[in-house]
């Protein structure tokens, strides 16, 4: 089971190899701040997050969480990665794992011949890309779940405050980051896939039995 120093190292690591094979031009590498019996691991300077629950649109959100530096990773193709963990006394109570690509991938579309060779841009250069936000959340507090309607740990699509697709357990940070290379970035992902750092240790499962009969993902 990941412990607290487990996740911070994972996210260090991976933040590293990102770093190290040109796949993020910007980074905020992970704190683990301990108060009490409660554990919080996300980036540095990480602060409030109110702006991406507010009914604003995409663009502006998107700015906000630029200007502020709120992300752990900015992609070369300016898209911002999240990661943060909650512990009470060493077990998982919460994360919040986002992907927030650019509103604006007009330079690259109006330009394929020069990045179309750069595997990192490979995936965004056509013109019929609809970007939008992901999230995987996980909140195991009492009074917040619910069977089905909101499972404990899901997927939300874009801004839609009732899209929660069940996930069969809390999502380590390689995981999530293994799950956007190989969907957003798959040429890249292929490239790179045996340098990046490969964790196998995973969280206990979530789901509900009821939520396995519907549509739910597994990673």
């Amino acid at each position: 089971m990941p412990t607290p120093e487990k996740i911070r190292n994972q996210v260090e690591r991976l933040t590293a190899d990102f770093i190290g094979l040109g796949l993020c031009n910007s980074q905020n590498f992970p704190s683990l701040v301990t108060n009490g019996g409660l554990q919080e691991i996300s980036y540095s300077g990480s602060g409030d997050l109110s702006i991406v629950l507010k009914n604003q649109p995409y663009q502006e959100i998107y700015d906000e969480l630029l200007r502020t530096n709120a992300y752990n990773l900015r992609m070369l193709d300016g898209a911002l990665v999240q990661l943060m963990y909650k512990f009470e006394n060493g077990t998982l109570t919460r994360h919040r794992l986002a992907f927030f690509p650019s509103p604006d991938l007009t330079e690259y579309q109006n330009n394929p011949e020069i990045y179309d060779d750069d595997e990192i841009y490979a995936d965004i250069v056509m013109r019929n890309i609809v970007v939008f936000p992901i999230r995987f959340d996980f909140d195991s507090t009492e009074g917040t779940y619910r069977e089905i309607e909101h499972p404990k740990s899901h997927l939300t699509l874009g801004q839609y405050k009732n899209c929660r697709i069940p996930v069969n357990a809390p999502v380590t940070p390689y995981a999530f980051l293994a799950f956007l290379l190989r969907n957003f970035y798959h040429t890249a992902f292929k490239k790179h896939t045996d340098a990046i750092t490969q964790f196998n240790e995973y969280f206990e499962s979530s789901i509900f039995e009821s939520e396995r009969a519907i549509g739910h993902i597994t990673l």
